[in-house]
């Protein structure tokens, strides 16, 4: 099982890499029942909050699902395949 911090670590870093707004995912997450403030998850993003792990795991739930939805990265093609990637 992982740490809370552990979780909080990782999920900053995910939310991170993206190109949502703090209001965007806060949107995302109370959309998906998720009951803490905005200046909550703020505070969370930048470890000066700790969580419930439901309010933790909604808010990973709302950054993984935008990760999801964005378009794959291109890949790099083997020798066998034809000029059109597949």
């Amino acid at each position: 099982m992982i740490s809370e911090r552990d979780q909080q670590r990782r999920t900053c870093a995910a939310f991170r890499q993206t190109s949502l707004s703090l209001y965007e995912l806060w949107l995302r997450y109370v959309g998906l029942g998720g009951n803490a403030g905005e200046e909550e998850v703020d505070a969370y993003l930048y470890s000066s909050l700790l969580l419930p792990a439901f309010e933790r795991d909604m808010l990973a739930h709302a950054v993984n699902e935008f990760i999801a939805e964005q378009p794959a990265p291109p890949r790099a093609p083997y020798s066998g395949e034809g000029r059109g990637g597949s």
